[in-house]
């Protein structure tokens, strides 16, 4: 008899796990079934963000490290509460002036809007191109702040700068000079 109450049980254990199995998988079809009907203007506002640029100006025009191929690119990551950026700005701006006959491009690139960068600009007066960063920073691998990517004329990264550095120290400037 115990045996026989056993088997029961067992066989009622196999069907609730059979009947939780079976419920997961409807709603499971069912969620995704419901994730595929997608209204179109949510369509047509994703496909406008993926062909959006990861970079634009201050006026909001789309900018691409492709517009000055042929250029040595210095991209600067910084933000306006960013102490060790702001410090060495006023090394790459001597490095700037320095290497404006070199076939350079100083980019300084910052997620924040606009309107912040624009004050800082104001009020900080770093003759710079400031650009408006759209992208992810774990795209880049940027887990803090300033990092500084140098491209070749080919538009190829070449180096890469993590923290505030040295920027006008003479080693800088013959290491940033031989980029070929």
């Amino acid at each position: 008899m115990y045996l026989r109450i056993e088997k029961l049980q067992i066989t009622m254990q196999k069907r609730i796990v059979l009947f939780i199995a079976i419920s997961i998988t409807l709603l499971g079809c069912k969620e995704v079934k419901e994730e595929q009907k997608v209204a179109p203007e949510a369509i047509a506002v994703e496909a406008e963000q993926a062909s959006k640029s990861v970079y634009e100006d201050l006026e909001g025009k789309p900018i691409e490290l492709a517009d000055y191929k042929g250029k040595r690119i210095l991209l600067n990551y910084w933000a306006t509460w960013c102490r060790p950026c702001i410090e060495e700005m006023p090394a790459l701006l001597k490095l700037q002036g320095v290497l404006e006959q070199e076939n350079y491009v100083f980019l300084f690139a910052s997620d924040q809007t606009v309107k912040k960068i624009s004050a800082f600009k104001e009020a900080r007066g770093f003759d710079f191109k400031y650009i408006k960063y759209n992208g992810n920073y774990t795209e880049q691998k940027i887990s803090a702040l300033p990092v500084t990517l140098i491209y070749n004329e080919a538009g190829v990264q070449v180096s890469r700068f993590d923290g505030g550095m040295t920027w006008d120290s003479p080693e800088m400037i013959e290491q940033l000079r031989k980029i070929q």
